[in-house]
């Protein structure tokens, strides 16, 4: 079951309150570079990012809010740590969400100043915590763990709340994934805002896919995350990718092509791996429900893959093709890819 949240507007998509989990990214351009920073959130749209968030670092990353927002199509966070001033700026100049510690931007009259903005021009606000950034007394009390990071990240968001700021957003990241897990299960338990879900400094792409993979899939799979992104040191994009599979994986995309492969073994007499990968590329971005398989032989083939919508097995020195179970024609290994292909296509296009 889904945990229920309360529902957010950033930018005219809704976080938590029974909608979608959306999917973010960051960008790792100069925000004052807005030729460059634009052209990485089209990239990030193009991938199927929700929201994405930029730094603000100065003056002039503040400035350009404006123009990267009137650039793009999806809602912009600004991220802003330490100067309230900045902050600010940012919200005047357009952003749809601020990320925010109220804990690091200065005393109550700056935090205050801040939380009026967020008022005054109806937007949402992040905070949260990770093992970089726990609050001193907590960190004393509790140590490095899963009650230290959700008291930290608590308190910021009591901060906000005596300022009337009620439209926030929490997370509690951790490079390692049982950290992260046990933060966002106990958090989870302890308020109803919805919640961004994310492994930090993950690592590059190879293995910050399999860490959040394994986080934010346990987490999505007990109905805990609103918003998510995977964080992979390289290309952006692959972060959206990357999170979107996630998706599918847990059930919560039923909208693509779900490719199913064996991993095939002595009985496999034709290239089956090889057409399993050229078959995903081509309907990696399908956006209609459909099961594809293929299978190495007709051990693993019509049987196994029975509830699929169509697939392929060996069959010796043929390939048989079936749909839900019932093989429908058999053809020379030599055709298997034209036709297999052909089929699939006219089940998209029906």
């Amino acid at each position: 079951m889904k945990r229920q949240t309360k529902p957010v507007n950033c930018g005219g998509v809704f976080i938590g309150g029974g909608h979608s989990v959306k999917v973010q990214s960051m960008c790792t351009t100069k925000t004052s570079d807005v030729g460059g920073t634009v052209a990485q959130i089209l990239a990030l749209e193009a991938a199927g990012c929700d929201i994405v968030r930029v730094s603000v670092l100065d003056d002039a990353d503040a400035r350009a809010i404006r123009a990267v927002r009137d650039a793009i199509h999806i809602p912009l966070v600004a991220d802003i740590h330490f100067s309230y001033k900045l902050a600010i700026a940012a919200i005047e100049n357009g952003c749809d969400k601020v990320r925010i510690n109220p804990g690091n931007i200065g005393g109550d009259d700056r935090i205050r100043a801040v939380a009026d903005c967020i008022k005054s021009h109806r937007i949402p606000v992040r905070v949260g915590a990770n093992t970089g950034s726990i609050e001193k007394q907590y960190l004393a009390k509790y140590g490095k763990n899963e009650h230290s990071l959700v008291e930290s990240a608590l308190h910021n968001v009591r901060i906000l709340e005596k300022e009337g700021a009620s439209d926030i957003v929490i997370s509690v990241k951790a490079s390692s994934v049982p950290l992260t897990v046990s933060a966002y299960r106990l958090l989870s338990g302890r308020c109803g805002y919805p919640l961004h879900i994310g492994v930090t400094e993950a690592g590059t792409e190879e293995m910050a896919v399999v860490k959040s993979a394994a986080a934010l899939g346990s987490l999505l799979l007990d109905g805990i995350g609103d918003t998510m992104r995977v964080s992979i040191t390289g290309d952006p994009v692959r972060e959206i990718y990357a999170a979107r599979r996630i998706l599918r994986a847990v059930g919560l995309d039923k909208n693509f092509v779900d490719v199913v492969s064996c991993p095939t073994c002595g009985r496999c007499m034709w290239n089956s791996m090889e057409l399993a990968k050229r078959v995903t590329a081509r309907v990696e971005h399908i956006t209609k429900p459909l099961k594809v398989a293929v299978m190495g032989c007709v051990v693993n083939g019509p049987g196994e893959a029975g509830d699929c919508d169509i697939g392929i097995a060996g069959a010796g020195e043929d390939c048989v093709i079936f749909k839900r179970g019932e093989i429908i024609k058999k053809i020379p290994s030599s055709q298997a890819e034209e036709v297999f292909v052909q089929e699939i296509e006219r089940l998209i296009n029906d």
